[in-house]
C-alpha cells in the first residue's frame, strides 16, 4: 500500500508506532520497522543525550529499516537539553522524528538542516495548522479516544480526522482508537494518509515491558480508561487501577483547589515501577480506549501483516461488493 505516508517515511506500510515513555526502546522500534511500519525510539525515557545515542545505535544493529526518533517538549521550567537530544539523533543518522507536547517551532532550523522529516503530534485542527505552518512534514492528529494527553476539546477521531482533511495540504495519519485493518480504512476514507498506534504495540512479544501489563491490556475493555488532570488542563487517559482510583476521589475531594502536588505519588516517577517491575497499581499510566480491541499478544510482524490482510479484504471484498452489489452479505471481523 503506498500513501503520502510511506512515500515520506520511505516504509512500507503507511503504520507508525508510537512513542511511548518506558515503552519505545530499540527493541520495539526495530521490530516495528522490520514489520515494514516506522518504528520510533522514545527519546526522553533515555535520560542523557548520551544514552540517547547508544539506544539509536543499538536500533540500527537490530534493523536497516528507517525508523524515528520521538522528542516531547516539555514546559520550559522543566526543559531538557533539546539541542543535545537533537544532535544525537542527527549524528545517529535518523531521518525522522515525531515531536508532541509544546510547539518544536524553535528547534525546526536544526532539525531541517539535517534533511530530518519531522510529525508532529496534535489534538486538534488548529495545532495541526500551526505545525504545517512551522514546516512540519506531516501531523499524527490525535482523537479523543487516546491514550495519554487527548487535549481539552474533547473531539472524536469520526469528526477531527475530516475536519483535518479539509484544513491541512500536508498529509496526516490518525492517531487514537487504531488497532487493526478496520481502523487503517477507517482512517484512509476519512482522509489520513496512514495511522499511529500506541497502545496496540505494548501488547506485542517485542514490547519491552513487564507481561503483567500486555495481560492487563488484554483483560482491559474499552470501559476501562480513566481521564485524570482535568481541573489542572493537563488531561491524561489512563488505564483504571487502584492508584488511579485513589487520585480521582483527591481530584473530587480537592475540586478547583486541586494541584500537582496533591497527586504526586500517584503520578510522578511510576513508569518504570509499571513497565519494568509490572507493579499495575503503581500509579497512572497512559492507556487508549483502543484496549477494548486487544485480544493478543502477537510478534510486530505477526500484527502488521494482519492490519494490512485485513485492510486489503475489506477494501477489495467489503467496499467494492458494495458497488458491484456484493457487500451486503460480507462481514470481516
Amino acid at each position: 500500500m503506498k500513501t503520502a505516508i510511506t512515500e515520506l517515511f520511505g516504509i512500507e506500510h503507511p503504520i507508525i508506532q508510537g512513542g511511548m515513555h518506558f515503552v519505545g526502546f530499540a527493541e520495539l522500534a526495530a521490530a516495528v520497522s522490520n514489520a515494514g511500519g516506522l518504528g520510533i525510539i522514545t527519546g526522553l525515557t533515555q535520560k542523557t543525550p548520551e544514552l540517547l545515542a547508544k539506544e539509536i545505535a543499538r536500533c540500527r544493529d537490530m534493523t536497516d529499516k528507517p525508523f524515528g526518533v520521538n522528542l516531547t517538549f516539555l514546559p520550559a521550567f522543566s526543559a531538557p537539553p533539546y539541542p543535545e537530544y537533537i544532535a544525537a539523533i542527527v549524528e545517529g543518522g535518523v531521518k525522522s522524528v515525531e515531536t508532541a507536547g509544546r510547539s518544536p517551532e524553535q528547534y525546526m532550523p536544526a532539525l531541517k538542516a539535517a534533511g530530518i522529516k519531522v510529525i508532529h503530534k496534535c489534538t486538534s485542527v488548529r495545532h495541526s495548522l500551526k505545525a504545517e505552518r512551522i514546516g512540519c512534514d506531516a501531523v499524527s492528529v490525535d482523537g479523543f479516544e487516546c491514550g495519554g494527553h487527548p487535549g481539552e476539546d474533547d473531539i472524536p477521531n469520526m469528526i477531527l480526522l475530516p475536519r483535518a482533511a479539509e484544513e491541512l495540504k500536508i498529509p496526516f495519519v490518525a492517531s487514537g482508537g487504531m488497532a487493526d485493518g478496520r481502523s487503517l480504512v477507517a482512517a484512509l476514507s476519512l482522509g489520513a494518509a496512514g495511522m499511529n498506534m500506541g497502545t496496540r504495540f505494548i501488547a506485542t512479544k517485542e514490547a519491552p515491558v513487564h507481561q503483567n501489563v500486555k495481560n492487563a491490556l488484554v483483560a482491559a475493555t474499552e470501559l476501562d480508561t480513566r481521564l485524570i488532570m482535568r481541573s489542572l488542563r493537563n488531561t491524561e487517559r489512563v488505564l483504571k487501577n487502584a492508584n488511579v482510583d485513589r487520585l480521582l476521589e483527591i481530584e473530587r475531594a480537592k475540586g478547583a483547589k486541586l494541584t500537582i502536588d496533591d497527586i504526586h505519588d500517584q503520578v510522578a516517577g511510576v513508569y518504570p515501577r509499571i513497565m519494568l517491575d509490572g507493579e499495575m497499581d503503581a500509579g497512572a499510566w497512559s492507556c487508549g480506549m483502543v484496549a477494548g480491541l486487544i485480544h493478543d499478544i502477537p510478534s510486530c510482524k505477526e500484527l502488521v501483516d494482519r492490519i494490512m490482510g485485513q485492510a486489503e479484504t475489506i477494501i477489495r471484498s467489503r467496499l467494492m461488493g458494495f458497488l458491484d452489489g456484493t457487500g451486503a452479505t460480507r462481514k470481516v471481523a
